[in-house]
């Protein structure tokens, strides 16, 4: 049955969300990639944000097309060298578990508390396929999140950094000083990031303010420069891949939306039409 009022009530429901929807891609004859997990992890509240979320089925290819662009890019950085994982924001990707590492990485979850316990407890079973971590804390508390870079940054010198589906939810000034922070520490190398334009940011507004309670975090960080925005901060953009033209490219794009793949994109200059991405950045 639903329920009644928003669905979105806290920032760790919004993992429940993505969840269904890797749980679905998986279920796919024609799957982008499989994620065995997934449908365990969001359970019965996934089911039901999905579902009470106009927004979810008509856009399920975006959802699809983020996932593979960060495996692809998560993929190559380490086969290029890094060493160790670092995935701030983690909720309940699964990637430690559903794809192939070498015995020598070290993946790194940081989280708040209650969404890293639950994935514990369900996974309880299942075995990661590289050596990984879960740390409890709250990136918003400043000092703790730098002490805990410095700690991780000093265990090995090629470092790669994720935030998915995290910065949208942060304010620009939340968001330059995660940059700088990351940035002071030498180790992190690598910075893997989707990002939003102001016109897509108000577009989502629209469709989903009516499902977001007042205890869930609102969609704030969409920079009018797009991935130049880190250029201050110690970051440069080497690969930006939009989330519309790799759904068209894989084949899941809706009929209807094929015309706009076709037209060019420059997410620096975007602003006010809707577009989306995934960026990999590198120290500058």
């Amino acid at each position: 049955m639903s329920q009644p009022g928003p669905l979105i009530h806290h920032v760790s429901d919004t993992a429940l969300w993505a969840a269904i929807h890797r749980a679905k891609e998986s279920e796919r004859p024609d799957a982008q990639f499989r994620d065995p997990f997934a449908r365990r992890l969001a359970g019965e509240r996934g089911e039901q944000i999905a579902a009470g979320l106009a927004i979810s089925e008509a856009d399920s290819w975006s959802w699809m097309a983020r996932t593979c662009l960060f495996d692809n890019l998560i993929a190559e950085a380490v086969q290029s060298g890094a060493l160790m994982v670092v995935n701030l924001g983690a909720g309940l990707d699964t990637r430690p578990y559903r794809m192939e590492w070498p015995d020598a990485l070290t993946w790194v979850e940081i989280d708040l508390p209650g969404i890293l316990d639950y994935k514990a407890e369900v996974l309880a079973a299942d075995q990661p396929r590289c050596r990984l971590e879960r740390i409890p804390l709250d990136l918003a508390d400043i000092e703790a999140r730098r002490a805990r870079f410095r700690s991780l940054g000093d265990r090995a010198q090629n470092i790669l950094v994720l935030t998915e589906g995290v910065l949208t939810y942060l304010t620009a000034e939340d968001v330059q000083k995660l940059a700088e922070d990351l940035a002071a520490v030498p180790a992190f190398r690598g910075w893997i990031l989707d990002l939003a334009s102001p016109g897509l940011l108000r577009m989502l507004r629209q469709r989903t303010q009516s499902q977001f309670g007042d205890g869930a975090p609102p969609l704030q960080f969409a920079p009018d420069n797009g991935p130049e925005f880190f250029a201050p901060y110690g970051w440069r953009a080497v690969d930006v891949q939009s989330l519309l033209q790799t759904a068209a490219r894989l084949g899941r794009l809706p009929a209807a939306m094929q015309p706009l793949a076709l037209l060019p994109e420059d997410p620096v200059r975007m602003g006010q039409q809707p577009w989306s991405g995934v960026c990999r950045l590198v120290r500058t």
